[in-house]
């Protein structure tokens, strides 16, 4: 039977796996080391604006997100944005799914597409239909680079780069296809609204870490900010932690954290742990004055002096209006290249792109770089299981899963950890 469950983490996942626990029967307690809750999902405040640490999207099929965010108290209609898919560039052009079966929404987008050829609409839609009669499989060491080289260039330059490094955070030369093919396959391909953008019209906290928390200290839980967990010791069959007993644990902290914690009960899994190369996203916030763009979201157009992938109206997301965040995912050049390096050419790169729109000149405002924002997802990546030692599960976006590292990742890990401990 469930009795005295430790969360260490705070994150997503040490959230959802808190909130999985107390609905199974658990007596749970949460550890975070921050002053906060959210991990790398967090809002962060300043004198004048509630921002984000990043631009989070979901999507239509964080079917496990959207159903602990209701969990919660969460209405996900009142604090998400739900469009059809929509990649539009400043200037108009971009793809557009239609609602509808998802199938046919992308082949009816493609066609319609804007500023492609026929022969181009044509090729996507063979690439895309081969990869379906293949299962969305590939060769587990091609490269997302490798899949699609007999791809026109604007293919790849219009729509396959910038969805790969939005999904994986890793650039396509590089990035797992097998990985890229299973995002795609669950996001357009595997059933109605799938493919819906989730928009944050929220802060990050409000969307789920604060109203979790919450929900755990109004069951029973017990919740310790500030509070590093400096020792994980196994106590025959339970686990101490700083001298105090539990049954059972979740690790639910970064890689380098977990490892630490996992090093003398199970060395072989905190060595791959700590065995993740990063990758950095930074955003980019600007005041724009009375500037409101076309839409919420666009795609910013690529090129060598061009850091951001996507400029985000917070205006038109319950934010202060003129408001935009400039994503840099796939960053670390731009983070090697330093913060006013990074800021100078992301507001020069806004000035070109978006000069048909801006109603003032652009000043920065916050700029914030989460240098391990996720793990490089590379082919051939071991990522360590979730069960680490009897009674012991780790629950994060790293852990082993089909997924990159992403919000809805985290949450299935923290809710197979909880269904395992919860069963053994």
């Amino acid at each position: 039977m469930p009795s005295s469950l430790a969360v260490i983490g705070a994150g997503w996942a040490g959230l959802a796996a808190a909130v999985e626990a107390v609905k199974a029967g658990w007596s749970v307690t949460l550890f975070e080391m921050a002053e906060q809750a959210g991990g790398r999902a967090r809002d962060v405040h300043d004198e004048r604006h509630v921002l984000d640490n990043g631009q989070h999207i979901l999507i239509g099929a964080y079917v496990e997100t959207l159903r602990l965010m209701r969990e919660v108290g969460v209405n996900p209609q009142a604090v998400l944005l739900r469009t059809p898919l929509r990649l539009t560039e400043p200037d108009g052009r971009g793809l557009h799914l239609p609602a509808g079966p998802p199938l046919m929404a992308f082949a009816v987008a493609a066609w319609r597409r804007v500023g492609w050829t026929p022969g181009e609409r044509l090729a996507l839609l063979a690439a895309a239909g081969g990869w379906a009669l293949r299962g969305f499989r590939c060769p587990p060491d091609w490269t997302v680079g490798r899949l699609t080289r007999d791809l026109p260039e604007a293919l790849r330059r219009d729509l396959i780069d910038p969805l790969c490094v939005a999904a994986l955070n890793t650039p396509a030369s590089e990035a797992s296809a097998t990985v890229f093919l299973r995002v795609l396959r669950d996001a357009l391909f595997s059933g109605q609204g799938s493919a819906d953008l989730l928009l944050p019209r929220a802060s990050l906290g409000e969307l789920f870490p604060a109203p979790a928390l919450a929900w755990l200290r109004e069951r029973g839980a017990t919740v310790r900010l500030s509070t590093r967990v400096q020792r994980l010791d196994q106590f025959g069959v339970q686990w101490r932690i700083d001298g105090e007993t539990f049954d059972a644990v979740v690790l639910a902290t970064p890689p380098g954290e977990a490892a630490r914690l996992a090093a003398a009960v199970a060395p072989a899994w905190s060595a791959g742990s700590e065995a993740f190369r990063y990758e950095p996203i930074v955003t980019v916030y600007a005041d724009a004055g009375a500037t409101r763009l076309p839409e919420p979201m666009l795609a910013l157009p690529p090129g060598p002096n061009a850091p951001a992938q996507f400029v985000f109206d917070r205006g038109q997301l319950g934010g202060p209006a003129g408001l935009l965040a400039f994503v840099i995912s796939g960053a670390q050049p731009w983070v090697d290249a330093g913060r006013d390096a990074t800021i100078e050419a992301t507001l020069a790169q806004a000035r070109e792109a978006l000069r048909d729109h801006l109603r003032g000149d652009l000043r920065p405002v916050r700029t914030i770089a989460e240098k391990r924002a996720t793990f490089r997802c590379v082919p051939g990546l071991q990522r360590p299981p979730a069960a680490i030692a009897p009674r012991l599960a780790a629950a994060a976006d790293y852990v082993a899963g089909p997924y990159p590292a992403t919000i809805e990742g985290a949450v299935r890990s923290a809710v197979q950890a909880v269904a395992m401990l919860t069963m053994s």
